[in-house]
């Protein structure tokens, strides 16, 4: 007589993505002058003047720049931050 091995039970897997971090992302406006999105980001986000620089060309430029990333209470934070220095920014999860 042959034993049988038991039948292996298959589960669904849960979904183990990881938690994909927000970001916050600054807009392109009319109102703000260059330098004075450049100085905005750093002092907010502490950024040397080159990265700052950076990002806010991308603003200019393309429309939009991700000038951080982290738990949504954070960039919640972080946007309303902006927000008080007359930026335009929102909260947006990432979607890579």
């Amino acid at each position: 007589m042959g034993s049988t091995a038991p039948a292996e039970v298959v589960r669904p897997s849960s979904d183990v993505r990881p938690d994909l971090p927000w970001l916050a992302i600054v807009w392109n406006d009319p109102v703000n002058l260059m330098s004075y999105v450049t100085y905005v980001l750093q002092t907010v986000f502490g950024y040397a003047r080159p990265k700052a620089e950076k990002l806010m060309l991308d603003v200019h430029h393309k429309g939009k720049a991700v000038v951080a990333s982290g738990t949504r209470e954070e960039m919640e934070r972080d946007v309303q931050i902006l927000h008080s220095y007359g930026l335009w920014a929102t909260v947006q999860r990432d979607s890579a």
